[in-house]
């Protein structure tokens, strides 16, 4: 590689950064073209986002539907890669009762690290001056004070380890409609001389903390015995599709194995939502996961019941900071109409109908799990896939995916085999 092609590469215009590309890489005409079409994100605006930009890269955006959040219907964008999760949710949604959501004031928290100091004494000089520090760290923001939000507590734990003694400092910040981490940045890093002053020790770190235990959203929603008998076709009665679900939710109560993937397609819609709005989705991941395991064990994000009359209640609680101000949300173009479409107001009210859209997500699977199995939601379009790698033109696509579903191989190989004895034939329908 020629490492002087690249040598400030990040002060060139976007064509030339194409241009260097597209030689050391010995690009084709076809990838140049590919590398060079705009899509609904313009790169004059990718380019204000990140460094070094070349070209863009799109997701499918789909839209999920049949969702009742609160007595108000809403159509909801994905922007996923992932077969039938747009689907799965949609059919989730259909099936519900609607959901009923609740979240917590959109409260961050900043953390302060220091060491070199007695862990004590450094604890209790700052819980004494508390209140003087809360006073200067309103002075910080007093947009976000005069919206609502601001600083609304300090506290202060004390850590140890073979080092010595260091506090871990909480700055609690109601960041409104923000997702918070530039102004709980800015207002740690201020207070980190006032903090070394009370201590006698060294701040070392200053930062947000994804792990957003008092910005939480709750959903809950009820799936009837009738739906889920219907929902089957017949194949099943109601009563054994809610027994299923809760012995697969006891299955992730039990063993961290089972509940890293339960709770993975649970982000599986939440991710979704997240991308679609231009919101961080890896800040939310890992927030989601910690929270998990918050308790001592990693746990299911979700839960689920029997009511009186035997029909499945499903509930979830999840940390989710979000923004509808600030960052991608407000300069990327799809996010800006994902907001839209959601007609929504409040970072508080994005936060419920994610929640809502991961407790779908997650019954969805768990329903496909233990019945018909995950592979039939996902087998169609990952055929359709796999005929198209195969070579299959459109108008074989479909035919060939059909035929590999029923003789139950869907791979490359069985593919290609399908494929030559249609053409030897000289029937697409053969």
């Amino acid at each position: 590689m020629d490492k002087e092609a690249f040598s400030g590469f990040y002060k060139k215009e976007i064509n030339e950064r194409q241009e260097i590309f597209a030689k050391e890489f010995d690009l084709s005409e076809e990838d140049k073209k590919l590398l060079t079409k705009e899509g609904p994100l313009p790169f004059e605006i990718a380019n204000k986002m990140v460094e070094n930009v070349v070209s863009t890269f799109p997701l499918p955006y789909g839209l999920a539907t049949n969702f009742n959040i609160d007595g108000k219907d809403y159509i909801i964008p994905f922007a996923i890669e992932e077969p039938s999760v747009v689907a799965a949710a949609s059919n989730a949604a259909k099936l519900s009762s609607g959901f009923e959501t609740s979240a917590d004031d959109p409260v961050m928290i900043g953390q302060i690290q220091v060491v070199n100091v007695d862990g004590a004494k450094a604890k209790v000089a700052v819980e004494k001056a508390r209140e003087e520090l809360l006073s200067f760290a309103t002075t910080i923001d007093p947009i976000l004070v005069k919206f609502g939000g601001g600083p609304k507590d300090i506290t202060v734990e004390v850590l140890n380890d073979e080092e010595g003694d260091m506090l871990d400092i909480h700055l609690l910040v109601d960041v409104r409609d923000a997702m918070g981490a530039n102004a709980i940045n800015t207002m740690t890093e201020k207070l980190a001389p006032k903090i070394e002053e009370l201590t006698g020790g060294k701040v070392i770190l200053r930062i947000i903390s994804n792990l957003a235990i008092y910005r939480r959203a709750q959903a809950k929603t009820t799936w009837t015995k009738e739906s889920l008998a219907a929902s089957t076709k017949g194949q099943f009665k109601g009563e054994d599709v809610v027994d299923a679900i809760l012995n697969a939710y006891r299955f992730a109560n039990a063993t961290q194995f089972r509940a890293t993937t339960h709770n993975k397609g649970i982000m599986n819609g939440i991710d979704a939502v997240v991308i679609a709005t231009g919101n961080d989705f890896r800040a939310i991941e890992s927030g989601a996961h910690s929270f998990a395991s918050y308790e001592g064990n990693y746990s299911p994000l979700t839960k689920y019941s029997k009511d009186k009359e035997g029909n499945l209640v499903g509930e979830i609680d999840i940390p989710l900071a979000l923004g509808l101000v600030g960052g991608a949300t407000k300069v990327h173009p799809l996010a800006q109409l994902s907001i839209k479409i959601l007609g929504i107001k409040t970072a508080n009210d994005l936060a419920k109908i994610i929640a809502s859209v991961g407790l779908a997500q997650n019954f969805a699977a768990l329903r496909a799990l233990s019945t018909e199995g995950i592979q039939r939601g996902h087998m169609r379009l990952h055929a359709a896939n796999i005929a198209t790698q195969a070579g299959a033109s459109k108008e074989e696509e479909q035919i060939v995916a059909q035929k590999m579903i029923e003789t139950g191989e869907v791979n490359q190989g069985k593919a290609e085999e399908i494929l030559k004895t249609m053409r030897t034939g000289g029937s697409l329908a053969s």
